[in-house]
């Protein structure tokens, strides 16, 4: 496999990532995953977007990014993946110093390290549905960061694992927030909510893509709170992600969603993020 690491592309082998990297004494930096169709990438934009701004808030050094951007490219090419379905990563770290917590003095230079895989879409459970589990919210207050910093997140989807289920979604306060690795929406009369924008959410760009498709369908939609103690009154309910498109839900925990089969809406909102999919790879 070949990857990108501090501009240059060579075999995953070959990177030595220096023990003093703060993204491995700290967890300081940030990460991207971006969807690849035949080297077309899908919402590009959206995506370097929330890089940007993740790199803004966390006070990181911003490399080129249009570097970065190009690279894919080369990491897709260079891995054989220019004729299948491909998953990109991206990290950023502030970037390798004496372990000190506070940022380190001059000019260190951010560590970025790029690699992509081949990805094949869970067609079984976009068609059946998905069971997920609910857990307590133990994450940091700034979860619009797509920040390295996962251990609640790698604990939730461990716990998901051992339940049997897709995912685990975060309840804080009594409010189902976002999944460990997806967003999150509910169908209630036919409008789909989703949590609003706030610190304790991350701005998912496939949430953001949904947004946009269900102005499109004339789907009514808006942004707020849904209590989790109403799950089981929903419609539909589905979870959001780059690599889980828009995936039906149809258990929470012991119970069923309904009739404990994919809803219309939802059905409807995959079958129209899949053409825009093929819009952008066409």
């Amino acid at each position: 496999m070949i990857v990108y690491f501090n501009g240059e592309f060579l075999p995953k082998s070959e990177v030595r990532v220096s023990p003093d990297d703060r993204g491995f004494l700290f967890g300081d930096g940030v990460y991207e995953a971006i969807r690849a169709d035949r080297g077309r990438l899908f919402a590009a934009e959206l995506h370097f977007r929330r890089l940007a701004r993740s790199l803004r808030e966390l006070r990181i050094a911003e490399p080129d990014l249009a570097q970065i951007r190009a690279a894919i490219t080369g990491v897709l090419e260079r891995s054989a993946l220019t004729n299948c379905k491909a998953a990109v990563y991206i990290q950023i770290t502030r970037g390798a110093a004496p372990r000190r917590h506070a940022f380190p003095a001059g000019d260190v230079p951010p560590t970025v390290y790029m690699t992509a895989r081949a990805f094949t879409p869970p067609d079984a459970l976009l068609a059946n549905g998905a069971k997920i589990i609910l857990v307590p919210d133990t994450r940091w207050g700034r979860c619009d960061i797509k920040s390295l910093n996962l251990l609640p997140n790698v604990l939730a989807s461990q716990q998901a694992q051992e339940a049997g289920a897709y995912d685990a979604v975060f309840v804080r306060d009594g409010i189902a927030i976002e999944g460990s690795h997806t967003s999150f929406a509910a169908i209630f009369d036919g409008t789909l909510v989703t949590h609003p924008l706030t610190n304790h959410i991350l701005p998912g760009v496939t949430r953001e893509v949904v947004l946009d498709l269900c102005r499109e369908l004339d789907i009514p939609a808006r942004e707020a709170p849904i209590e989790a103690a109403t799950l089981p009154n929903a419609d539909e309910l589905m979870l959001l992600g780059t690599t889980t498109e828009v995936m039906p839900v149809v258990q929470v925990d012991d119970w069923a969603v309904r009739d404990e089969r994919p809803g219309g809406i939802t059905q409807r909102l995959q079958k129209a993020l899949r053409q825009r999919m093929a819009l952008a790879n066409s």
